[in-house]
């Protein structure tokens, strides 16, 4: 007979249905993208230092930022998946911006970010993480010497918006 309580045989149980889960249904953890009052930090979707970060968020497949200088306001994407950028101008509609660029439409909204031609929809992402002036504003510090914020064009995709799951 067994000398074991049930409190005993209850987390006997337990850390064998965690180590069963762990071991089948959960893939690496990763870390949220690091991000300041611009953006995203080292990320094609980071406002200049002469540009006001409106918005910026990330879908399971691309970052995008909003940015606003001298009243004009510009759509800087990344698709994750092979680093591919887009910075264009973009302008505000309804609740969220719109962006064009060779007959495509990138719609940024705090739900999603919509890519489509005409009335067909190309993709249709839903945000993952967003926020607005106001949300990263609050508890943001200013950039330091640590964390520069870019005045030169972007160069190539960085190391950290190229791979990735293809779809």
């Amino acid at each position: 007979m067994s000398t074991r309580g049930p409190a005993t045989l209850r987390l006997t149980a337990a850390a064998a249905a965690f180590i069963v889960l762990a071991s089948t249904g959960w893939g690496p953890a990763t870390a949220a993208p690091a991000t300041d009052g611009q953006g995203y930090v080292d990320s094609t979707a980071r406002c200049p230092s002469a540009s006001e970060a409106v918005v910026f968020g990330s879908t399971a497949s691309s970052r995008v930022a909003i940015c606003k200088s001298d009243g004009e306001y510009e759509y800087r994407g990344v698709r994750l998946r092979d680093g591919a950028k887009l910075i264009v101008a973009a302008s505000k509609s309804g609740s969220g911006y719109t962006a064009e660029n060779d007959g495509i439409t990138y719609t940024v909204t705090e739900d999603s970010l919509v890519i489509s031609s005409g009335s067909r929809v190309i993709r249709d992402e839903t945000m993952v993480d967003f926020h607005t002036a106001q949300m990263s504003e609050v508890g943001a510090s200013p950039p330091s010497a640590e964390t520069p914020t870019p005045t030169t064009p972007l160069p190539p995709p960085l190391p950290a918006e190229v791979g990735g799951e293809s779809s």
